[in-house]
């Protein structure tokens, strides 16, 4: 190994013993058979099933699946094991299958089969070389030690494998041994100073051994085990006379490879460990045959364990080496689920059986991945085995492959020949030749080491590994990967590969050689060892300079995260780090609004149109490792923008990474649990995130469509719009309540919808004084989107009335109003309520005091919304359809009196007519803010019609309204007939009931119905009404000739104070001018022709005759 004296004997067989040791018995391809097999497929609604009869032990198994995209068979769901039981018999399929893990404990085989543990090297006989073990000792009634060890075998003196001490005795625990002259390590153990006999356990042949030594108080019994087997035995060990055998003291010295004559020290060199150990375990009992056997099996037993083998609780002399070795275990004893095909029930079974085992793929990437194979020449493929002749040949068929182990030399070979071949290819690689070399990849990553020799040709795999993952993640194959995705769950597959890769380096890592970097132009890997006992630490960086970039990306763990580690007492730790530029991988991976990634709904704001999310930086990647044990730890990073293709798009950073368990059928998906942007810079992004993994900065990009010029004057429009329709809302409901307008449905509704109105736009004027207090900001939104709410709620009652008079409803009116309330108010508090119950943390934008546009909270808003916009656009299309109806009819009656040009413009008016008055009202002008992102112009109509929709409520429920302005001409009348003291009539008559009743049920009497009549025959017919606020004066003059004497008025008698409740139109005969029927508000109120005239000009005659 690299970094080591080459004068030392036992780094010739540290590792190349490891696969001719005891557990070569073990290896991996034991359970490969190279038979051919016919499988049996079967196919479901969503999924095609594989049946291979061929039986293999579960991790076989699980290779064979995943070799070809698909997954070892699940646990089907309890409704459906029975009947998938009957599928599979009626396919003759019968006996047990394997079921996958889904809590994956066994899906890395590799880390399991293969123990990689760290080793101390013991290079020669020495009174200095030792090893501490820093934990505390219990008093120990019973024990047991277990370890692996490889034995000098160049000298026959007596070692000390490891001595315990404690004041009262120095030899209370000790294990020591020689080598006799039949080549036997022999083996004896010392509890309270009593020697056992030296006995043989193992022969010297320079290999790895795995022992275990027990003791316990009852009886003296002791054991000596050997790769598995008891080699000695005896009872009464320290026993002496009548004396009842002592347990272990506790709180003493435990020394690795020295004999302590003293307390923790008085070395002597002839008596000290000569070799190479590791896997040290200690349990404070005595263990089982069976856990013996699965200790030796790389089968951790963790009940009553006194010490596990961790470096970093052992205080290490520094002339002791420390290197790593990579057993193979003889096999995990771990027991596999097995699906039992005809009793629908399952059991466990080792998983080292050989067991036939399904296979199973989604449906549509099973068809995508025989497309693949139909359409393609193999032209690749063919190339790269013509070149490579007698090493391992790619298959041109994904289904027709076998399970195969690869050493390491043919591995480097084909991975040669294949980065020669890519090289050289011009075109795109086609689908089923990506396909095969993604085979080839899992299969190298798979590969083990079998001589030390081998170790150095590691690092040359890497460099041909990283060469190949960068030639297949070209730009020319983006549409490759795209027709594949699905089969193969995304290219970050190719990430995971390549990060099994870089765990095969860690090996190579000595105290001589701390880093190992392969850096390509756009992959790059590299693994290193930190020492966390150093006095000054620093935080420790990964810089990868891209030649397209001007500045480095980097990923950085912070020097506060290197001192909590060092602080929860690790010694050192392995750090693992990739980084793969902007290629195709980044434009095949999913964005935000695919179902393969976390829902982001992006809105704009106003000024930016939104277009498109997509990961625009490299992925980059960190991974702590201490023991071969993941360890999660912050880490800080910042990587470049590629907006090149982007000159005139402004960009939002999110920072995120892939989250492989999320939604594993499509390789993973984007989250940002964790992770937040620290800078952001035009053409950078620093992030930081709580933990490791797989790192990106997604982009969301948006088109600017306003400048900053723009936006002023928008927000000053808004401003001032707000106000003046605050201050007219104001206004308008102040005469609602006092000039005495009667009561009824319409003007309740009136009331509510000016009262949420006015709040909600005086809330939105100085909202913006709220931003720089966050739980005021809080509370303005809050209040901002129920005031809104209720006023859109208040804008669907309004249609909600207007249809009860168009289309007959029955239901009271004291039901109608309670419906009314609850739309009008309970519906928008259930929707805040509900909305801060399920977003409470997200409901909030970032810059200023409203919903969240970057979140699903805008649709409690939006949603709504388009909702009440939608019904109230049907209901005023139903309005206009009547009126134009209306309309029709009565120029039909005008066809002698009145030319064509009239008849036309009547039936314009009739339409233009409701759909000016009741747009405000309705709302319906908040559909222009759909169209704001088409250009300025549609923003500055937005703004003027819908900050001015108070005043327009105010010209049109006060200043044109006939019931505001009658009311106010009745006060003045009243005011002025009691002037004149000599004239009692007009006051009688102002305050009889019958004139109140002839107001509230528009019944005249006859009497009145007969003045009303005379007087129509002797005025003008234009002459008192136009001045009382008729449209016919403001109208322009082409329209204005349409409201001509001759014509008949026809209006909704539905919106009167009270009513019939047909709600029909009526026709009425020329009793009155038509002028004296008006359009009085947004919900039209009709006053039947005769009283209107009756009651105005009889009012008009008695002040006259007042004034008089």
């Amino acid at each position: 190994m690299r970094g080591l004296r080459p004068d030392s004997w036992f780094f010739s067989f540290l590792v190349g013993s490891l696969s001719r040791s005891l557990f070569a018995s073990a290896a991996l391809a034991e359970n490969q058979t190279s038979k051919d097999f016919a499988p049996v497929m079967i196919e479901t609604l969503r999924h095609m099933y594989e049946y291979v009869p061929t039986a293999l032990d579960w991790w076989h198994a699980d290779r064979f699946c995943d070799q070809r995209f698909a997954q070892l068979l699940f646990e089907p769901p309890d409704s459906e094991q029975s009947s998938f039981s009957k599928l599979l018999q009626s396919h003759h399929i019968k006996g047990s299958v394997w079921l996958n893990e889904r809590d994956g404990v066994l899906h890395k085989p590799k880390w399991r089969r293969n123990h990689i543990v760290p080793v101390l090297v013991f290079g020669d006989k020495t009174d200095t070389k030792y090893v501490k073990v820093l934990s505390d000792f219990p008093v120990l009634p019973a024990v047991t030690a277990c370890a692996h060890l490889q034995w000098d075998t160049r000298t026959q003196e007596i070692a000390t494998v490891f001595s315990y001490a404690v004041p009262a005795f120095i030899n209370e625990f000790q294990l020591r041994g020689f080598v006799d002259e039949e080549g036997f390590v022999r083996f004896a153990l010392i509890v309270h100073g009593h020697h056992s006999p030296y006995l043989p356990v193992f022969r010297a042949d320079g290999q790895w051994h795995h022992f275990c030594v027990t003791w316990q108080q009852e009886n003296g019994t002791w054991a000596i085990y050997a790769d598995g087997k008891r080699r000695a035995s005896a009872s009464g060990l320290c026993t002496v006379g009548l004396a009842a055998p002592q347990a272990i003291y506790g709180q003493g010295t435990f020394i690795i490879g020295q004999d302590q004559d003293s307390l923790g020290g008085t070395f002597k060199a002839k008596e000290s460990f000569s070799g190479n150990i590791t896997d040290l375990h200690i349990w404070q009992k005595v263990l089982s045959m069976e856990q013996i056997e699965n200790v030796r099996s790389c089968w951790m037993v963790e009940q009553e364990l006194v010490f596990g083998w961790s470096l970093n609780a052992l205080e290490i002399e520094s002339t002791v080496e420390e290197v790593t070795a990579q057993f193979l275990c003889p096999g995990p004893v771990e027991e596999c689920r097995v699906f039992e095909v005809g009793s629908s029930g399952f059991r466990h079974t080792s998983c080292l059986q050989s067991l036939p085992f399904i296979c199973c793929y989604r449906k549509d990437a099973y068809w995508q991945l025989k497309k693949a194979q139909l359409e393609s020449s193999h032209f690749l493929v063919s190339h790269v085995n013509m070149l490579a002749k007698r090493m391992v040949q790619i298959p041109e068929n994904i289904f027709t492959s076998n399970v195969q182990d690869m050493n390491l030399s043919v591995a480097l070979s084909t991975l040669d020949v294949l980065a020669t071949v890519l090289r050289k290819e011009e075109t795109p690689v086609e689908s089923s030749d990506l396909l095969m070399v993604l085979q080839l990849l899992k299969q190298v990553a798979d590969v083990e080491v079998q001589e030390r020799e081998e170790l150095e040709m590691l690092e040359q795999l890497g460099q041909y590994y990283v060469e190949v993952t960068e030639l297949i993640l070209e730009e020319q194959n983006i549409e490759t990967w795209s027709s594949i995705s699905q089969a193969v769950r995304g290219p970050m597959a190719v990430v995971e590969l390549c990060n099994r890769v870089v765990s095969l380096l860690a090996p190579l890592l000595t105290s001589g050689r701390t880093k190992i970097t392969i850096q390509h132009q756009n992959v790059g890997m590299e693994v290193r060892k930190l020492e966390l006992s150093s006095q000054q630490l620093s935080s420790e960086t990964y810089l990868i300079q891209s030649p397209e970039e001007d500045r480095p990306d980097f990923i950085e763990i912070p020097v506060e995260e290197m001192q909590r580690l060092k602080a929860k007492g690790l010694r050192r730790v392995t750090v693992k780090n990739m980084w793969f530029g902007y290629s195709s991988l980044q434009r095949c991976l999913p964005g935000p609004g695919s179902s393969a990634a976390f829902q982001d709904v992006a809105a704009s704001d106003g000024g930016q149109k939104y277009l498109s999310t997509a990961v625009r930086t490299a992925v980059i990647s960190s991974t702590v490792l201490s023991d071969y044990q993941e360890i999660s730890t912050s880490v800080r990073y910042r990587l470049q923008h590629h907006t090149q293709d982007l000159p005139d798009k402004l960009v939002g950073p999110i920072c995120a990474f892939w989250n492989f368990s999320l939604s594993p059928d499509a390789g993973g998906m984007w989250s940002t649990a964790g992770c937040s942007v620290v800078t952001s810079l035009p053409d950078s992004t620093v992030c930081f995130c709580n933990h490791t993994t797989n790192f990106a900065v997604l982009l969301q990009v948006y088109e600017i469509e306003r400048t900053t010029k723009d936006e002023l004057t928008l927000q000053t429009l808004t401003f001032i719009g707000c106000g003046v329709s605050f201050c007219a809302l104001v206004v308008t409901f102040i005469l609602f309540l006092v000039v005495g307008v009667p009561k009824s449905e319409r003007t309740t509704v009136h009331k509510n919808l000016i009262f949420a109105l006015a709040a909600a736009e005086a809330l939105l004027m100085f909202s913006e004084l709220a931003k720089t207090n966050q739980v005021l900001c809080f509370l303005v939104t809050a209040f901002l989107h129920l005031s809104f709410m209720a006023a859109f709620s208040w804008m669907l009652v309004e249609g909600l009335l207007l249809w009860s008079k168009v289309v007959a409803v029955n239901m009271s009116e004291d039901r109608r109003m309670k419906f009314y309330y609850a739309t009008g108010w309970g519906l928008p508090a259930i929707t805040v309520g509900l909305t801060l119950a399920t977003s409470f943390n997200n409901y909030v934008a970032d810059n200023y005091c409203w919903l969240n546009v970057q979140t699903n909270v805008i649709w409690a808003f939006v949603g709504p919304v388009l909702f009440i916009l939608g019904v109230n656009t049907f209901v005023l299309f139903r309005v206009v359809m009547v009126t134009v109806s209306s309309a029709r009819r009565r120029a039909k009656m005008l066809t002698l009196n009145s030319s064509l040009e009239n008849q036309i413009g009547i039936q314009i008016w009739a339409t233009a007519k409701p759909i000016l008055v009741l747009l405000p009202v309705l709302g319906l002008t908040w559909v222009c803010g759909i169209l704001v992102h088409l250009s300025i112009i549609w923003a500055y109509i937005f703004i003027m019609l819908n900050s001015l929709q108070g005043l327009y409520i105010f010209l049109v429920y006060a200043i044109y309204n006939s019931e505001v302005r009658n009311a106010i001409q009745r006060m003045k009348d009243k005011k002025k007939a009691l002037s004149f003291t000599n004239c009692s009539h007009p006051i009688n008559y102002l305050s009889s009931p019958r004139n109140t009743t002839s107001w509230e049920t528009g019944k005249p009497s006859p009497a009145a119905e007969s003045a009303s009549s005379n007087h129509a025959q002797k005025d003008p017919p234009v002459k008192n009404i136009t001045n009382r606020g008729n449209f016919g004066g403001k109208i322009p003059m082409g329209i204005s000739s349409i409201m001509s004497p001759e014509r008949p008025a026809v209006e909704l008698t539905a919106f009167k104070s009270s009513v019939s409740k047909q709600g029909k139109l009526r026709l009425f005969s020329r009793r009155c001018h038509p002028e004296a029927l008006q359009l009085s508000s947004p919900q039209w109120t009709h006053e039947r022709g005769r009283q209107r005239c009756l009651g105005v000009n009889v009012l008009q005659s008695q002040a006259q005759h007042c004034a008089h």
